[in-house]
Parts: structure tokens; C-alpha cells; sequence
């Protein structure tokens, strides 16, 4: 998947929509195919629906992980990443960048630290506004983790920290991965490993049951302020997998019993909890150190980043389903 940035289209040379084009996720620019030999730009004949044809330019390059995938101008909505129309579209907000590129790992690659493929974006095709997008046709991501490499001026007094050498997650993720266990740093005692998204599959596989909002009325609330992993982290608690959301789950009809109706959650979105343990070897055990505010905190979850974090997500939708059937908001 690197994009060789010095590839523009000649003059003339028009792109082929596609099913992915076709449905707005834009033109076809290159391609990407499995060699071993150094990229070669092509210019190559495609015949198009109605019988012409028509020129594309084709880069070959090994693909770390085998198969072919495009790269397309993308759209600047819905930001984050999202799986649709046979392919993955990014799209991350940016003010000040100057440059962008999408980074991709694999698990053990992330662990390392190493960037598997980097696919620099064109601000001519792949910028919206301050949206930067791009559309990754094929279906060799789904097990892969993504990050974002900015360039910018970097002025702290006026708030901008671009720095070429940082990949940043996406806040928009919908789980995010990097330390495996709790209060446990990162390889050589790091307490800011690298972190990474999980790229969406097609399809959700959490089964719902029917489960809606309960609603009810604000004055008929009664409320327990619930620490999640606090709750049944103690032996006492005899929860199969203390300090996690199915942790949680297991205690729901002790609640119910006490007569709450609605849990009001202490932080549980991604944070790092060793935020400040390399200064002071103190953890911010409540939560207040957020990383990602849509990304469910994957270190509450028995399985861990196992999954690219996905088994987070289904646990913490567990928990609220699981609430739900016992009439708790």
C-alpha cells in the first residue's frame, strides 16, 4: 500500500469509475498489487462499461500482507474510519496540517513501533475543507490498526504541535489499542506506547435482542454513580472477570434489588491511567486522563486489545443490554 507521492496523472489521462467511485467514495487513482520489484508507475488500458477504453496509471508494489487494494480520493464524511462499499474510508479533521499521510499496522508491528504500509494523502485529492479523507478499496485492512502522521508548523504558544515524527490516533476511533493490561507500562517501563485505531469490519456481529432506550422520566430516577472497574475488582466481589464490563454484568441483579434504575458511569472511554506514574508512580484511577471519548476503555474489557479492541466494544454493549433487560438506564 505506499503510495509513491511523486505519481501524478498525466495530461489526458482520465480515471475509471468504479463501484467505490460510483457510490462517492471518488475516482480511481492507483492501484496496488502484490511485486517484488521496486514501484513502477504504468500507464496501463482499461476498458471502461461502455466499450472504450481509457488510461490509468498503476503502481506496482509488494503488499505486506498480499492481495491488491486502491487507493481513492475518499470522502470527507462521516469522520473517523468507516467500512463501506467493498473498502474502508478515512476522513480526520486537521486545521493546520500541511501534509498528511494514513499509517497502518499490524498488532505485532504496533507493538513494535513500526509503521507496516504509509500511504501519504494529495491535498489536491485528498483534502476537503480541513477534512483530510481517503478511500482504501479492498479487504485486507480489517485485522490492521491505523494512525495519521501530520506535518505543520509547530508554535506551542499558539496551540500547534505538528510534528512529522509523531503518529497520532484518530479521535474519532471507535477502539483504540496499545498496552494490554492495566496499570502495567509499555515495553522498557514506557507509559506512552504507541497507540493505534481499529478499522471497522463490514458488519456489526453484537446481537441487540431488540434492546431500546429505556426513557424513563428524569425525576424518577435513582441513581448509582458506578466506577466500573472499582465495582467488582475486589475478591469480595466473586465476579469471574473482576474490574471489567462483564465484571459488571454479573452484579446488575444485586442492583436491581437495591432498587436503582439508571448507572451513572465514571469515565470508561479510552484514558491512560499512568499518565503522570512516570513522574509521581501514581495512577489516575478514575479515568480523567482521556485519550479517545468514543473508544470504549479497552483495559476494562477481558479481552483486552485481543481482536484490535473490537471484544471491548461488544462488552461494553453487553453491559448496557444486560442493564437494559433489568429496567436500568
Amino acid at each position: 500500500l505506499l503510495a509513491v507521492p511523486a505519481v501524478r496523472w498525466r495530461a489526458g489521462v482520465r480515471a475509471r469509475p468504479n463501484a467505490a467511485g460510483s457510490a462517492g467514495a471518488g475516482r480511481g487513482r492507483l492501484f496496488f498489487r502484490a511485486a517484488a520489484a521496486r514501484p513502477v508507475a504504468t500507464a496501463v488500458q482499461a476498458e471502461q462499461e461502455d466499450g472504450e477504453e481509457e488510461e490509468e496509471v498503476v503502481v506496482e508494489e509488494r503488499y505486506a500482507l498480499g492481495g491488491a487494494c486502491r487507493v481513492l480520493a475518499g470522502m470527507p464524511a462521516p469522520l473517523g474510519a468507516t467500512a463501506l462499499h467493498g473498502g474502508v474510508n478515512f476522513a480526520v479533521y486537521s486545521s493546520g496540517a500541511s501534509a498528511a499521510s494514513l499509517c497502518l499496522f499490524t498488532p505485532d508491528d504496533l507493538k513494535a513501533e513500526t509503521v507496516t504500509e504509509e500511504v501519504p494523502l494529495d491535498p489536491l485529492l485528498n483534502l476537503t475543507g480541513n477534512v483530510w479523507h481517503v478511500f482504501i478499496h479492498g479487504d485486507q485492512l480489517h485485522d490492521m490498526l491505523y494512525g495519521y502522521r501530520f506535518d505543520g508548523v509547530f508554535a506551542p504558544e499558539r496551540g500547534q504541535y505538528y510534528d512529522v515524527s509523531n503518529i497520532v490516533v484518530d479521535p474519532y476511533a471507535k477502539a483504540v489499542v496499545s498496552r494490554g493490561k492495566y496499570g502495567v507500562p509499555g515495553p522498557g517501563d514506557n507509559c506512552w506506547p504507541q497507540m493505534a485505531g481499529m478499522i471497522p469490519l463490514p458488519h456489526s456481529t453484537f446481537n441487540w435482542q431488540g434492546d431500546l432506550p429505556l426513557k424513563y422520566h428524569q425525576k424518577d430516577l435513582v441513581i448509582y454513580e458506578m466506577h466500573l472497574r472499582g465495582f467488582t475488582k475486589h475478591d469480595s466481589s466473586n465476579a469471574k472477570h473482576p474490574g471489567t464490563y462483564i465484571g459488571a454484568v454479573s452484579k446488575l441483579d444485586h442492583l436491581k434489588e437495591l432498587g436503582v434504575n439508571c448507572i451513572e458511569l465514571m469515565p470508561c472511554h479510552e484514558f491512560n491511567e499512568l499518565e503522570y506514574f512516570s513522574s509521581s508512580s501514581k495512577m489516575n484511577f478514575w479515568g480523567y486522563s482521556t485519550i479517545n471519548f468514543f473508544s470504549p476503555m479497552a483495559r476494562y474489557s477481558s479481552s483486552g486489545i485481543r481482536d484490535s479492541g473490537r471484544g471491548a466494544i461488544n462488552e461494553f454493549k453487553t453491559f448496557v443490554r444486560e442493564a437494559h433487560k433489568r429496567g436500568i438506564e
